[in-house]
């Protein structure tokens, strides 16, 4: 017999098959424990995971665009051992090939005249891999329980078998920034690739920074609103306590432990070391870098209170969200805070914003000066849309380059992977794509991806649903005449 907790009338739990149980809710347990195991089995990616790559890859004839530097019209682009041997045009590759002596088999090639090849795509801001179907808790692993859980890290809760990852990836999105949220500090995000057997397979960078979410600083008055504005005065300033005592918790113990390295460990302040600008303990190697604080945030009352306490604590900031950002230029600029906008197809702000506010927020931040990418601003099983986000920028005074840009180098250089992704470069990491035009743009097909050098299998349930019901028409004889 299951056994399933129900809350009884004085406020205590029974165990079904007890006399409070009757079977009609034995039953209802069974059917709802049953649907999710449904649900579950048909949340799983069915693709096989793609191998290695073992031999060269040459791919000839495209339009290369590097994204750092110019398009190269008929180029060559060779891949080795999972990186990018480099990016040639056609008549600089001849001179390289004839004195490269390829051991047999010799490379794969590929002949991509008439098409073009960009870095693979970057979703900067998602929770791909920890959250798949809404109805099903288990199945939500963005939001740990807690307020302050810096020790949470987004890579150990990410599923490889995620259905939403061949869905994104088949339209270029190759890679992402995974965020916890739900908390004032979620814990740490992280960089994968969208394609692995495990976790592991997928990490690029396990952990990049902390993530802030920080409070609004005025009381909300809208209709909906049920909370008085007395109390979310006081929420507001508890929350503010919460972090700023985290942080200057955090920052105490690591001074302590500079001094004496045998004092206990906490997890909790071990895991913001990254962030913290303090010299390291005696013995203890340093941080090559500064790890950055993600702050969401998008109102100007938000982000200039958050800024201004960065600065004040030594962190360094990227702002998640920031619809008024412009704004706070100069507050920004100053302190070298660049934006994750998240998100271009969404509602002005306020009565009084201009209507394209989101829209036009890419081509302001580009104007003032101001480092940014672009996220796609929709739920996980929309990433896909990452690619058009920037694409209504650039109707918006935002050049086709600079939106590429977005979503490809300026999103490795905020998340702090630009070393092996973002761009069309020796040594980086071969994850690029094939298109029929510019992929930010809807007509443009994804032809072929590679992640890591693999050559990744860009078919998911959408794709066999349409080749199902395309084939059911064909025998009817309503396709007689297309091609399949």
């Amino acid at each position: 017999m299951l056994t399933v907790p129900v809350r009884t009338k004085n406020g205590g739990f029974a165990q079904a098959g007890s006399t409070m149980i009757n079977k009609s809710t034995t039953l209802l347990s069974s059917l709802c424990l049953c649907a999710s195991a449904v649900s579950l089995s048909f949340g799983q990616d069915l693709t096989v995971k793609s191998p290695p790559q073992d031999l060269p890859i040459i791919i000839r004839h495209a339009t290369a665009h590097p994204v750092s530097g110019p398009e190269i019209a008929d180029s060559v682009v060779w891949l080795a051992n999972g990186k990018i041997e480099g990016v040639f045009s056609a008549a600089d590759f001849a001179n390289v090939e004839r004195i490269t002596s390829w051991k047999a088999p010799g490379p794969v090639e590929i002949d991509a005249k008439g098409k073009h090849i960009y870095p693979g795509m970057i979703a900067a801001y998602t929770h791909l891999g920890l959250d798949e179907i809404a109805m099903v808790e288990a199945t939500r692993d963005f939001n740990e329980r807690g307020e302050v859980v810096p020790e949470v890290r987004a890579i150990t809760a990410i599923n490889p078998d995620s259905t939403v990852l061949p869905v994104t990836r088949s339209n270029g999105i190759l890679a992402a920034g995974v965020f916890p949220s739900g908390a004032l500090l979620p814990g740490q995000p992280c960089v994968v690739q969208l394609e692995g057997w495990t976790w592991e397979d997928m990490s690029i960078e396990p952990s990049i920074g902390i993530a802030v979410e920080w409070p609004n600083m005025r009381p909300i008055n809208s209709w909906w609103m049920r909370t008085p504005e007395a109390e979310q005065k006081k929420q507001i300033k508890r929350s503010l306590d919460v972090i700023e005592g985290a942080f200057r918790s955090a920052l105490s113990y690591w001074e302590t432990r500079r001094d004496d390295p045998g004092l206990p460990r906490d997890q909790r302040w071990d895991a913001m070391r990254g962030v913290l600008s303090v010299e390291p303990a005696k013995g203890m190697m340093g941080l090559t870098r500064q790890w950055p604080v993600f702050i969401v945030a998008n109102d100007y009352d938000q982000i200039t209170a958050a800024v201004t306490w960065g600065a004040a604590n030594k962190l360094r900031m990227v702002i998640v969200g920031g619809m008024d950002a412009p704004l706070c230029a100069d507050l920004l600029k100053k302190n070298n805070v660049a934006v994750i906008v998240a998100g271009t197809q969404r509602f002005p702000k306020r009565d009084d914003s201009d209507y394209n506010q989101s829209f036009a927020l890419p081509a302001r931040l580009k104007e003032a000066g101001i480092p940014f990418c672009i996220a796609s601003g929709e739920e996980t099983p929309h990433e896909r849309n990452t690619p058009y986000a920037a694409g209504m920028a650039t109707a918006h005074g935002l050049s086709e380059e600079d939106a590429i840009r977005a979503v490809t180098l300026s999103a490795a250089e905020i998340l702090g992977v630009s070393g092996r992704l973002g761009s069309l470069e020796k040594g980086k990491d071969a994850t690029l794509i094939i298109t029929t035009g510019s992929p930010i743009e809807v007509s443009t097909q994804v032809t072929d991806a590679f992640i890591s050098g693999k050559r990744i299998d860009l078919s998911n349930k959408q794709t066999k649903l349409y080749e199902k019901y395309r084939e059911r028409y064909r025998q009817m004889g309503e396709l007689k005449n297309q091609p399949k």
